[in-house]
């Protein structure tokens, strides 16, 4: 009997391996058990899963986390993310519900939809990360109606320009791109 599922939690925020040789990656715990966990050292051909499937918390730490993961695999072991493995979970933001129904709300437009939708005094909840979560409620949010977005590389750059645009030394280019795109909650506030 084969594994189909596994879940590998991290300790911590991991590595950034931009510009690190494999060894020195390996040698930080996290990652040397990651690619043992997905059997990925020698190539794909043993990948123990389809699927590799990011989850991680909603919030600014979530996201570098994720570019973090995302850096390694695009660093080491590109064809995963190229041949359409690597995924990322997105988390629900909110859970509004009344004594019927329970939605989980993954935008403040979904939020407000659940709140037309169920009426007077529905309870809410903004969910501050995955840890808040209990793992009955987790099931709701993972099985076949999941939300994920497959980690996609176009060729209008290549992942060496990438990577040390996004994890390479402070650039004024990043610096620029940050403030120019940099969304408040005001502004998001603004739209609603």
């Amino acid at each position: 009997m084969s594994t189909s599922q596994a879940v590998f939690s991290l300790k911590g925020k991991p590595l950034n391996s931009f510009g690190l040789t494999k060894k020195v990656v390996y040698e930080n715990e996290e990652f040397n058990l990651v690619q043992a966990a997905l059997n990925i050292e020698d190539g794909l051909e043993g990948l123990r899963y389809n699927h590799v499937i990011i989850a991680t918390d909603a919030d600014v730490d979530g996201m570098h986390i994720r570019l973090l993961l995302l850096t390694f695999f695009l660093q080491f072991f590109p064809d995963l993310v190229k041949k359409g493995h690597v995924k990322i979970l997105q988390t629900p933001l909110f859970r509004v519900r009344n004594k019927k129904e329970t939605r989980y709300c993954y935008s403040e437009e979904e939020r407000l939809q659940a709140l037309t939708d169920l009426g007077k005094n529905p309870e809410i909840t903004r969910f501050k990360g995955l840890g808040e979560i209990s793992p009955d409620e987790f099931k709701y949010f993972i099985g076949e109606d999941m939300r994920l977005e497959p980690v996609l590389v176009t060729k209008d750059h290549s992942i060496e320009e990438i990577l040390t645009f996004y994890m390479g030394k402070n650039t004024p280019d990043r610096q620029k791109f940050i403030i120019n795109n940099l969304k408040t909650e005001e502004d998001l506030d603004e739209k609603d």
